[in-house]
Parts: C-alpha cells; structure tokens; sequence
C-alpha cells in the first residue's frame, strides 16, 4: 500500500468514525426524546388550591372508624438495590382505571375499576386504594350539555370519552375521572392509565396466562346465567385472559368481596410478571399495548415503574379499600336515564380525611393475615 492510499485510508477511517458518532448521538437524542414523550395528553386540571401535581397532602386524623376493607399484602426476602435506577425518583400518583368496554378504541365504556396507585420510590412502596365505582358524585364540566352534574362515579369515565362530547378535553375520560375525584375527594393525581377489557384480556394471554390459587370457590352464576365459566373451584387452577377478567369481574357476594377478586388478580400478574422468563419480554409488551391504552405515562416512566416492580419486595404492595362503615347502600332517581339506581352514600369529608393520609403515605396500615379471604379485612397471597 502506497503512502497516498494510507493517507486515504486514514482519513475515511476519521470520516468514518465521525459519522458513526454522529449517528450514534443523534439515536441517543432520539431515544431520549421519545422516552420521555407521554404517550397521551397530560392532565392539566387545576386543583382546588392550585397546588402542583406533586403536592403530598399533610396527615390528619379521620372521622370514621372500623375495620379495613380488604387490604391485600405480599411479602417475599428479596431487598432491592440502593443503586437501582428506580430509586430516588419522587413520589407518584397514578390513576388507574379499568374499562368495561370491549374495544381498544375508548370511545365508550364506563370505569369498572377505579384505584389511585401511590408510588414511593424512595420507600420502594406501592399502595392502591380502591374507590366504590357507585358513589353519587357531582361531576364537573357537563351541566351544560346534560342539564344535570349528579352521577355514578365511574359515569366520569363514561362522559369524558369522546364518543358522548360531553368534554372535549384532550385527557378524554381519565381526565373527567381525575378531575371529579380532585374536586369530591381530594384526590390529585400526577398520571393516569385505562385498560381495556380486551386489552386486559390480551396482556394476560401474552404472558401465557396466569397461575391462581382460590382459598374458597368462587360462584358467580346467577339464576338466569348458570354458565360454567362464573364458577371457579377451590384451589390452584391455571387462567386465560378472558377467565381472569370473569373472575375480576365475579359480582356475586358484595362489592368488598368483589374488590378482593380483583386484588388477587392484581396480585398474580404482579408476581407473574416478576419471574426471569417474563422480565425479558417487558419491553416488547409495552410496545405491543402502548397503543391500545389510555395513559399520559412516559416509555421512561413505565420503565422506571417496571423497574420498580420487579425489583421491590412484594410485601411492600399493599391493596386496600376504605372502612366498609364508611358506606351504606341506598338508592336514588338517575335524572340521565330516567329511572331509580342503587349507590353507595357516603359523608364525603370522612373520605377526604382518608385520601389526605393515603396521598401523604401513613394510611392503611395493612397487617398480614394469609388465613383471610377477600371478603375479610386483610389477606395475603403469599
């Protein structure tokens, strides 16, 4: 090789590198932009003190009192690292809802599950709060078009889907859900995320189903449904996607009982989704879902969450509802359809006091009980 070919080599070899690094910085700069691009609108509704998204509200003593409603805790040994990335990140409100549409397209459907997901990152702490989807709440934004702002809670989600136009913000039915449980209960939370019924379906079946085991059967056949698939036996049996949303959405019993159900379904994915052979595939998953769900969460967030989970020790999730004396059953004139409705009443400021010492992370207290079952007030799926 002759010393002009050198030179030539040698100064492609330079252009090539500098190419190679450019490139490679701007697929850094790309990832990073779009890791930390929200997959859906953002909340932006004000609360009101027109405190921050962040804001942790001080403890307070609340008015009622009774046994917890179920109050689910898992525990195992294993500690997570001091130098995870998922550490040290600021506490996070996460609402987490659960439609009873049979779409991924979320023009309708109605909240079937409605839970605020306290995430401390700090603490490696995750505590979900279940709220009575049949409160009588009133709902902001829609007297105008509908005359009437006296509903369901879970018809929050209803109104603010794009398919009624009742509200037309871009957070479609998360948003009205926040937005109404911000201004009945206090509640402010910094995300939002809605899956589907056959969303739910498909994340099961993508992870090969889930291994569940029942403490006592579960009947929820009626008599004008005596269908096998409502009843689920005593003991350990292997799910479907469309097997764990029937047992989720099992109404036999009561609405305490209900809660647990799904709870234990929780429960099981969680765990399920912690094993070696599935942590490897979290990725593809999400990229799979992202489209077909409801969430302003950031890919960067969702990692940091995934992070979270498969990392923490599972006695530090906790699943609860608030004091089963908190509500009575009664029933009231639907102005919307017209006809009488069963609903949960409820003294608002009692609640309110509950979701200030939720947000601010001193309540429930949960105590491990593996004997209980969903209907009593603490369980353990250990």
């Amino acid at each position: 090789m002759t010393k002009t070919q050198k030179i030539t080599l040698g100064i492609l070899s330079i252009i090539a590198c500098v190419l190679a690094f450019g490139i490679f910085y701007e697929g850094v700069e790309a990832y990073r932009s779009w890791s930390q691009k929200p997959l859906g609108p953002v909340l932006d509704y004000p609360t009101p003190l027109g405190l921050p998204a962040t804001w942790t509200a001080f403890p307070s003593t609340p008015r009622a009192t009774g046994t917890l409603a179920p109050t689910m805790v898992y525990s195992t040994e294993t500690p997570m690292s001091p130098f995870s990335p998922c550490t040290n990140l600021p506490t996070m409100m996460i609402l987490g809802i659960g439609s009873d549409a049979r779409s991924d397209e979320y023009k309708y459907g109605r909240a079937d599950v409605i839970r605020a997901i306290r995430v401390d990152f700090q603490l490696q702490k995750i505590t979900v709060l279940a709220f009575p989807r049949d409160l009588w709440v009133k709902i902001p934004e829609v007297q105008d078009n509908l005359g009437t702002n006296r509903q369901k809670l879970n018809t929050a989600y209803y109104w603010g889907n794009p398919g009624l136009h009742y509200w037309d913000h871009p957070s479609e039915g998360p948003g009205l859900l926040a937005l109404t449980l911000d201004r009945n209960f206090g509640l402010n939370v910094d995300h939002y995320l809605a899956v589907s019924m056959d969303v739910f379906v498909d994340v099961v079946n993508a992870l090969g189903g889930i291994d569940i085991y029942l403490e006592e059967e579960v009947d929820g056949r009626y008599s004008y449904d005596q269908s096998e698939r409502l009843y689920f036996p005593q003991g350990q049996q292997h799910l479907s996607g469309e097997q764990a949303l029937t047992l989720a959405r099992t109404r036999r019993g009561s609405v305490f009982a209900r809660a647990g159900y799904q709870n234990l379904v929780m429960c099981t994915l969680q765990e399920q989704i912690r094993s070696p052979e599935i942590v490897s595939k979290i990725p593809a998953l999400i990229n799979s879902f992202k489209d077909n769900l409801q969430t302003d969460l950031t890919p960067m967030q969702i990692s940091q969450l995934a992070c979270l989970g498969t990392q923490m020790p599972m006695s530090n999730i906790t699943f609860s509802s608030f004091p089963r004396n908190t509500f009575r059953s009664g029933e009231i004139y639907d102005p919307v359809g017209k006809y009488d409705t069963f609903i949960w009443e409820s003294d608002f400021d009692e609640i309110r006091a509950y979701v200030e010492r939720f947000e601010a992370g001193t309540w429930p207290v949960a105590v491990i009980s593996p004997a209980a079952t969903p209907e009593s007030g603490t369980s353990s799926c250990e």
